[in-house]
């Protein structure tokens, strides 16, 4: 086992680190940059509604039933009571217990959206954050969306702790849960309290690290802002002792202290155990858990007092990576006084200030006014203001440092992923990632000066949205949108009209299908014109293969003798990129081929960079016409619970889909299908599923895998394909 990043804990502010500016208002060991992220309507935002108002942030608890939330503050949030955009946020706490207790923290919190269509919220912020509060429901457990934010914060390497949100609703099952954790996320998962009652009955939590327990009285205290402190309860002390020997024979494992203290028999200091946990954690082989209700205002000060005492602040990580111009490995160690490098993770174009780039500092400060180099366009930009976001509203400041997550105002040329930093600084920081689209449709301005703002409100949603993809179909002339989901596109329609006052008509969405090859084959491109005067000559012989699935397409020189010159190469390779594009079976992108640039031939005065990128889109064309080509579909998997009198209906369904079942399980009388059905079948699937259970089964779709379309329906793609321009 890789031991733990060592752990520094300053609780006196003689002994602030000396990374620190001695202006800035909270030092690096009290700072804490999280994310809140969860499955839909798990109560990811009415948790960080619960937060906010008991860190005094706000002063009324909004609720998302109402409209009233902060960090769900677009219309089309508030309308349907979903998470869209993630929103950014500061608060303070006092921790009221362990090393921390009485120190004010600040804690940045990012709200990001559960559903799978607005994945790039998540993804986006996971790339910046240091830490993360994963948030289920004690009804349903884990769920498909929260496999996939799961995978994200292992893929940016986010340590994270666990809510188990809604342990007031009938049919909540902490432990479950927790099991569920385990054997679906492979998490090495381990309550840190646990909950005294449930449904209904749920009226406490005991604290297995302080050996304490925390009782709820909503007559006497409605808000929740004052829990008894109390001993266990007799009933519950043997529970207790239980999961704490639990929790720290798994917490030795990275404390041999401790170990040590415990196979000895010697007493553990709540200090001790505490920092045991938070190394545990930090690890990222760990993960400590915590019932609650947010909407009953029951265990959120407490899982405040878990990200404080156990997510990591900006010191405790390893230096952010980055490369240098030639391509060698470049660290940002945090630090206040050293050079400046942070990196853009999010546009927003604002109604009152305009562009808005949400920026993460990884080192050095940041005053207003300074110009900032950007690697990529290789020029400087000035900022001309700073603000801390707070959700919609804005703070100005003067300066913001190392560990920070701020928006800056008069950068013009950022897309998402740019690393910004001082001229003198050469690195570039590896930007997050992104899935492809999956699903397309063609939209059709209404009028002339509507087809102008069309061009004004896609650019700008482009540069906010980088999973959302434009293009004009060069067969029909009509303007394509390519995204993540039919609700994904909705939204996008939906701002156009409401933020940019563009009136279009938008088609029926049309599935984003990829094209690949099944066996190796040779193709040679020739291209050869003589006019009179110099002619054109290029000739490039290519094999290819296929290759991993999800590696895309991948072009490798192996020319010997100098059978195509260098300077030759790069042409060739960006007309086999090209022409990949466009696949040979309905001209859809081609996906996960290997080509190999093996032989041609040149003229010393005829050949051109032109001539070989046309020999290279022929020989790719030639070869791929050979590979025996196949067109793929995005597969989705969809996961419905029903009550058991609709299972039969909804499984027919299924299969009239062309799905097919994985699997099938009760949790608390409802019936759980798990299938993958094509995308294709799944347009208005919510909306069918409703009327075949009157309304009580619901349906969780996310992106699964690519297949094969059946030869049956091939013909029917092919004819079809020059009105279906959903390439991308």
């Amino acid at each position: 086992m890789s031991a733990a990043p060592s752990i520094t804990i300053v609780t006196d502010k003689a002994k602030i680190a000396p990374v620190n500016s001695k202006d800035r208002p909270f030092p690096l060991e009290w700072t804490r940059n999280i994310g809140i992220a969860a499955h839909i309507d798990a109560g990811k935002t009415t948790t960080t509604e619960r937060i906010l108002f008991y860190s005094g942030a706000v002063h009324k608890m909004g609720e998302v039933h109402e409209g009233t939330t902060v960090t769900d503050w677009m219309e089309q949030e508030r309308e349907r009571g979903i998470t869209i955009t993630a929103a950014a946020i500061s608060c303070a706490w006092n921790a009221s217990c362990g090393p921390w207790k009485g120190i004010k923290q600040r804690i940045n919190i990012i709200d990001t959206p559960g559903h799978v269509d607005f994945t790039a919220e998540v993804e986006r912020s996971m790339r910046v954050l240091d830490g993360a509060v994963a948030v289920f429901c004690a009804v349903a457990g884990v769920q498909p969306q929260s496999e996939t934010v799961w995978r994200q914060a292992n893929k940016y390497g986010v340590p994270r702790i666990a809510f188990i949100n809604k342990m007031d609703r009938t049919g909540a099952d902490f432990f479950r849960a927790v099991s569920e954790m385990r054997e679906k996320l492979g998490a090495n998962a381990h309550p840190l309290f646990i909950p005294i009652g449930k449904e209904e009955n749920f009226s406490g939590l005991i604290d297995l690290v302080q050996n304490v327990a925390y009782i709820f009285d909503e007559t006497k205290d409605p808000l929740g802002m004052n829990p008894v402190t109390s001993p266990i309860p007799a009933e519950f002390t043997a529970q207790a002792k239980e999961y704490r020997e639990k929790l720290i024979e798994a917490v030795c494992d990275f404390d041999d202290v401790l170990a040590e203290k415990y196979l000895g028999g010697e007493e553990i200091t709540v200090e001790e155990f505490t920092l045991a946990v938070r190394k545990a954690t930090i690890s990222m082989k760990f993960t400590g858990v915590i019932p609650g209700s947010a909407f009953k205002k029951k265990g959120v000060q407490r899982l405040l007092d878990c990200v404080v005492s156990y997510l990591p602040n900006p010191l405790d990580l390893p230096a952010m990576k980055g490369q240098d111009s030639d391509g060698k490995e470049v660290e940002a160690v945090v630090n206040d006084k050293a050079k400046m490098a942070g990196l853009a993770f999010k546009l927003w174009n604002d109604p009152f200030v305009g562009r808005l780039v949400f920026f993460r500092i990884y080192t050095g400060t940041l005053p207003k006014g300074m110009s900032l180099y950007n690697p990529r366009t290789r020029r400087s930009e000035r900022v001309s203001r700073l603000v801390l976001m707070r959700a919609m509203d804005r703070e100005e400041i003067d300066m913001a440092y190392s560990g920070d997550i701020c928006a800056l105002v008069g950068v013009k040329e950022v897309i998402t992923g740019d690393t910004l930093c001082d001229e003198d600084f050469d690195i570039r920081l590896e930007p997050p990632s992104f899935p492809e689209p999956v699903i397309a449709m063609s939209i059709e301005p209404n009028s002339k000066a509507d087809q102008e703002k069309l061009g004004t409100a896609l650019q700008r949603l482009v540069a906010e949205d980088p999973t959302l993809r434009v293009k004009t179909d060069t067969d029909t002339g009509q303007t394509i949108l390519a995204g993540m989901g039919e609700l994904h596109l909705e939204i996008i329609v939906d701002r156009m009209k409401r933020e940019f006052k563009v009136e279009a008509t938008s088609g029926k969405p049309q599935i984003a299908y990829r094209e690949t090859i099944t066996v190796a084959a040779e193709g040679e491109g020739k291209f050869i014109r003589q006019s009179g005067g110099k002619g054109q000559y290029g000739h490039v012989v290519v094999k290819i293969e296929p290759n991993e699935k999800g590696k895309g397409v991948e072009v490798l020189n192996e020319t010997v003798g100098g059978s195509i010159p260098k300077e030759f190469i790069k042409p060739a390779t960006e007309g086999i990129v090209e022409a990949a594009n466009n696949g040979v079976v309905a001209g859809y992108p081609v996906v996960d081929v290997i080509v190999r640039i093996i032989d041609g031939s040149f003229h010393e005065v005829d050949s051109s960079e032109m001539a070989f990128k046309m020999a290279g889109i022929f020989g790719f064309k030639e070869a791929m016409k050979a590979a025996k080509p196949i067109l793929l579909e995005p597969i989705m998997g969809v996961e419905v619970t029903t009550p058991e009198e609709y299972q039969g209906d909804l499984i027919g369904d299924i299969n009239r889909r062309r799905g097919r079942i994985n699997g099938m399980e009760s949790k608390n009388g409802a019936c759980i299908i798990n299938s993958n059905v094509p995308l294709e079948m799944l347009f208005g699937y919510v909306t069918d599923i409703r009327s075949l259970s009157k309304g009580r089964a619901s349906a969780s779709i996310t992106p699964s895998h690519f297949e094969q379309v059946p030869s049956s329906l091939l013909t029917k793609i092919v004819e079809t394909s020059s009105k279906a321009p959903a390439r991308s």
